[in-house]
């Protein structure tokens, strides 16, 4: 006899859980998305351009300082 719980029982139970996710995040889908790109969406607004652009500078800033951290050290 197999005791209650052993077995398959375990990956049934992460199938569902796995399914619930994704028909959750299938309900949340676009209209979620869509959100971020509105004027009604509350906090700070920056364009990805922006976004882009500060990303690598910080690379850029990030790089420079190892480069003289190497040279002077």
């Amino acid at each position: 006899m197999v005791p209650k719980g052993a077995g398959g029982s375990g990956a049934a139970a992460l199938r569902r859980r796995t399914a619930a996710r994704a028909q959750t995040s299938a309900s949340q889908g676009s209209g979620s998305m869509i959100k971020f790109y509105t004027d009604e969406s509350p906090g700070l607004q920056i364009p990805p351009v922006a976004v882009l652009v500060m990303s690598l500078g910080f690379i850029g800033f990030v790089t420079i300082l190892h480069i003289v951290g190497k040279l002077v050290g």
